[in-house]
Order: C-alpha cells, then structure tokens, then sequence
C-alpha cells in the first residue's frame, strides 16, 4: 500500500489566469478539487468570472494542450488548467 500523499496540493487541479481573466479572479492562480468538468470549473468561479470563461472567445487548455472543445474538459489531480482569454493587439 502506497504512503498517503502530504502534498497540499495532492488531489487537485490548478486553474491558471491570463491576461485580464487574472484581473477578473484577483489571482493569477487557484486551486480546485480534482476531478475536474467543464460544469465543475464553471461552478468553481465567481459568475461574472464564469461567464466570460464560457465565452466563445477564451480557450482553455489542460496539461499543456489547448481543447478544441472547452466543454470536453476533463483535468485530473496535478493537471493545470489555464484559462486563455483572447487575444488583442494587430
């Protein structure tokens, strides 16, 4: 039997912020239970902070690996979730 983990953050996923989704969290990163849907992310948020990561224009990507579809998210204990919002600029 393996010895049971210590590790704080054992168990759950790392949401990351970018750009002005960081702003709208007040924090660049935060931690969540693991596993991890797309319905258990959205209730993870605050909902002004919700509703723009369910916007078509913010992708998400999981363990390093942008998801063509955000809906299909599936993070496990140690992933990183990062919440990509669009991009401006020319």
């Amino acid at each position: 039997m393996p010895p049971p983990e210590t590790d704080s953050d054992a168990g759950s996923v790392t949401l990351v912020f970018l750009g002005p989704l960081a702003e709208l969290a007040g924090t660049e990163r935060r931690l969540v239970c693991a596993p991890l849907d797309w319905s258990g992310l959205l209730s993870a948020l605050e909902p002004a902070l919700a509703q723009q990561v369910a916007g078509a224009r913010v992708h998400v990507a999981c363990a390093g690996r942008v998801l063509a579809d955000k809906t299909a998210l599936d993070a496990r204990a140690g992933d990183e979730v990062a919440l990509l919002p669009p991009v401006s600029g020319g």
